[in-house]
């Protein structure tokens, strides 16, 4: 276990250095968010229906998406594609280290540093700015109760976990596409959309809501966010974040599945 926090911790360090990269990256994400509030007040004032969400709650969706959303498994590791590309994954293989939990830790590093850097200029903007500058009604309220701000946490943790399970897949499927261009076009539509980062997912048509709350993926945004906000009720948070962890595990056990037949049909540079 030493072994695989040691990598979490030195590529996270490492990758904490991209700082110029991070600051273009809250500044894009901050405008998406405040026209995403700008649609959705739109849609809100035009429907005369009872929403199932309000305002804040909305809000509150809104901000913590764009400043987690580097933890959405949208993408792969560069350097873990360039392995594939060049035939330089073969000496992966030759670690004494168990190959998928090598990589997860180092993904796992991949989508905390990012997030970090990225997450943090955008909850000072939107906690504390906003408000400032009169703009209040879009602020990102703190959680109702102290309950919500520890439940979301743990479910925060829960879905670095599941997002991490969730990338690996994708590093798996390097073994046959190579580029990964495919893989991560595809997640670039899918994942957005199935965890509610388009569209807060009760806002989704009630015939959907089935589908849309058993599905993975929901566990990536839908899950935290509503708990950050109290729309999911403490009480309620622990068969929640259970879903979450569950889910995670039979993505892993999924992916070593996955991992143990590409291994055995691995070929490098034509040799």
């Amino acid at each position: 276990m030493s072994a695989y926090l040691a990598v979490v911790a030195m590529r996270y360090q490492m990758l904490l250095q991209y700082r110029a990269a991070a600051l273009a990256g809250f500044v894009t994400q901050f405008f998406w968010g405040a026209i995403k509030l700008m649609v959705l007040a739109a849609f809100l004032a035009a429907s005369s229906r009872e929403q199932p969400m309000s305002w804040a709650e909305i809000v509150a969706y809104v901000w913590l998406g764009q400043a987690l959303l580097g933890l959405l498994p949208w993408n792969v590791d560069p350097e873990i594609q360039e392995k594939f590309t060049t035939g330089a994954v073969a000496y992966e293989l030759l670690r004494p280290l168990d190959l998928y939990f090598f990589w997860y830790a180092r993904t796992l590093a991949f989508r905390m540093a990012t997030t970090t850097l990225r997450a943090m200029p955008m909850l000072v903007v939107a906690l504390f700015v906003l408000p400032l500058v009169g703009l209040a009604e879009w602020q990102l309220a703190p959680p109702p109760s102290w309950a919500s701000t520890v439940w979301f946490f743990a479910s925060l943790a829960a879905t670095v976990l599941l997002a991490t399970a969730c990338t690996m897949v994708m590093h798996i499927s390097l073994y046959w596409t190579i580029s990964g261009r495919g893989i991560t076009v595809a997640a670039g539509g899918i994942v957005p959309v199935l965890c509610g980062l388009t569209v807060p997912l009760p806002l989704f048509p009630d015939w959907a809501q089935t589908f849309l709350y058993w599905q993975p993926l929901r566990g990536l945004a839908d899950t935290p966010f509503r708990i950050y906000s109290g729309h999911i009720a403490p009480a309620e948070a622990a068969p929640e974040i259970a879903l979450q962890l569950a889910w995670t595990v039979v993505i892993v056990l999924c992916g070593r599945a996955l991992l143990r037949r590409a291994q055995r049909s691995l070929v490098v540079q034509g040799g």
